[in-house]
């Protein structure tokens, strides 16, 4: 029974490093997409958010079959309920970088707007945050994990300067409103993926040393008192 366990978790290791690699991508091409003004690129991460979906969706199948079989204890069942949190983190993830792709679409008709908003530093920080988390995953690694858990503050503090730049610029060309709401939402969205990194970080340091650090005294300085990333934006 334990090497058909093995094998079983062994698959599902395969299908979620999968997953990462698809959502990592699709983050990348959605933020080129926005940098470029390239609306091929950006159709590209929207026409790919069914197979996302997919791969998401055989990942909890093979979670919840694994559950049923074997009734996994102590460390494998840890494994399994960790990677259940974290499968359904990188389907937002997923959900957010088609958001981002689908903002550049609007943006891609529009004159560009000029303005030095931190989008590009904001979208380097989260994708860093993002390849760095998952590579603590492969790696089992939980002291690179509280990294990523500490660079959360900065990518808030960036994302409330993008909404005092927008403030100011909506003041200043108003009939531009529409296009800089696009930045404040992309703004937004690249700051709710830095958050769903923050999360699958705290997941692998539960599943790497058995502790649950969210909420406690550990990550609270690092998130913001009405933070609530679970709860899927509009």
């Amino acid at each position: 029974m334990r090497v058909h366990l093995q094998r079983d978790v062994d698959r599902l290791k395969a299908r979620v490093l999968a997953l990462s690699a698809e959502v990592e991508s699709d983050v990348r091409s959605a933020v080129r997409a926005v940098e470029e003004r390239d609306e091929s690129l950006a159709r590209r991460v929207i026409e790919g958010e069914t197979r996302m979906n997919a791969m998401e969706v055989d990942v909890e199948e093979e979670c919840l079959k694994i559950l049923a079989l074997h009734q996994p204890v102590a460390a494998d069942l840890r494994y399994i309920i960790a990677v259940l949190k974290i499968n359904h983190d990188l389907e937002r993830i997923g959900d957010l970088a088609v958001h981002v792709a689908e903002r550049a679409l609007f943006l891609c008709k529009e004159p560009p707007l000029g303005v030095p908003f931190r989008l590009g530093e904001m979208a380097d920080k989260a994708q860093l945050m993002l390849k760095k988390v998952l590579d603590a995953f492969v790696g089992m690694d939980a002291t690179a994990a509280r990294a990523v858990c500490m660079a959360d503050r900065e990518i808030d503090e960036m994302n409330r300067d993008v909404f005092r730049q927008v403030k100011k610029a909506v003041e200043q060309t108003p009939s531009r409103f529409e296009a800089l709401l696009q930045v404040l939402h992309i703004a937004r969205h690249l700051e709710r993926i830095a958050d769903h990194a923050t999360n699958i970080a705290e997941d692998l340091i539960y599943l790497v040393e058995g502790r649950i650090v969210r909420h406690t005294d550990e990550v609270a300085d690092n998130r913001p008192a009405s933070d609530n990333t679970r709860t899927p934006s509009p």
